[in-house]
Order: C-alpha cells, then sequence, then structure tokens
C-alpha cells in the first residue's frame, strides 16, 4: 500500500525564509510600478509561470487576481496558449509572457537570448528586467507551493 506523506512545512519551519521572498515580492512590486509595468500584465506573467510548473495553489490565486484586476475569461482561457491565441495579447504582452517562460524553463542561450531581444524590442530595459524579477519569485513562490503538498510515498 502506498502510504501518503504530510506536506513537508517549507514556511512553518523557516519564517525567516518566506519572509525574504515575500518582501522581495514587494521589492520587485514597487520598482516594477516605478518602471512602469501594468499589474494586470505582472499578473498574467505570474499567472503563465505557474501554469508551466503546475502550480495548482497558484495559477488558483492569480487567476483570480486577474480577474479581479479586469482580465476577461476570454484571455484567462487561453493563456496556456498565447502563442497560438491570434490577436488577444498584444505584442508588449507576448514579449513579457515569452521572456517570462524563458525565465522558468531556463533554456539554451539562444532561445533565452531571442526572448529578451523579443521583450527588449517592444519593453524598456527596465521593464523587461522587472518582467524577469517577476517570473523569478513567482517560480520561488511555486516551488514553495509544489514542494509543500502532499506526495505519495512509494515503497514506504
Amino acid at each position: 500500500m502506498t502510504e501518503t506523506l504530510s506536506p513537508l512545512p517549507l514556511i512553518e519551519l523557516a519564517p525567516q525564509a518566506f519572509a525574504a521572498v515575500h518582501a522581495l515580492h514587494g521589492a520587485v512590486e514597487q520598482a516594477a510600478a516605478a518602471a512602469g509595468l501594468e499589474p494586470l500584465l505582472l499578473e498574467l506573467v505570474r499567472l503563465r509561470c505557474s501554469q508551466v510548473n503546475g502550480c495548482t495553489y497558484c495559477v488558483g490565486l492569480h487567476t483570480g487576481a486577474a480577474r479581479e484586476a479586469g482580465e476577461s475569461d476570454q484571455r484567462l482561457e487561453a493563456l496556456a496558449a498565447w502563442r497560438t491565441s491570434g490577436v488577444l495579447f498584444t505584442d508588449r504582452e507576448r514579449a513579457a509572457l515569452a521572456l517570462a517562460e524563458a525565465v522558468t524553463r531556463l533554456p539554451d542561450h539562444a532561445e533565452g537570448e531571442r526572448a529578451q531581444r523579443a521583450a527588449r524590442a517592444v519593453l524598456s530595459d527596465a521593464e523587461a528586467a522587472f518582467v524577469a524579477w517577476a517570473a523569478t519569485v513567482v517560480n520561488t513562490y511555486n516551488r514553495i507551493a509544489v514542494s509543500s503538498r502532499p506526495v505519495a510515498a512509494v515503497g514506504l
């Protein structure tokens, strides 16, 4: 019989580390706003990274936040397939999503450079940097959430 392990309590065991991640999130939010990045664009970035990482908790969280910020159900439903969604996403959004995916997936150097070049063609350097920072932070949150959920213990 397969026994279910209790979640790994990352936050409870290291609250200072989690507080540092949360502080980083706040610093990135403030700097991104100062650089001119729209809050909804950052929410789409967070949601897409969470989809790529398979973090159910964060997908739900960021879908709700995007809806609250005024995002349409049509665009939310199409986000996972944004590359083939036609004109649903602006060039700016497409560039930010591609850069966020590159930060999340850590592609080979050439692919990462293409994503960065495309982003910097429609975003300022500061905006592109804060899209990358937002992706980095949400990837950290995703890994905390995914690692903290119960997993089946094989052979125990």
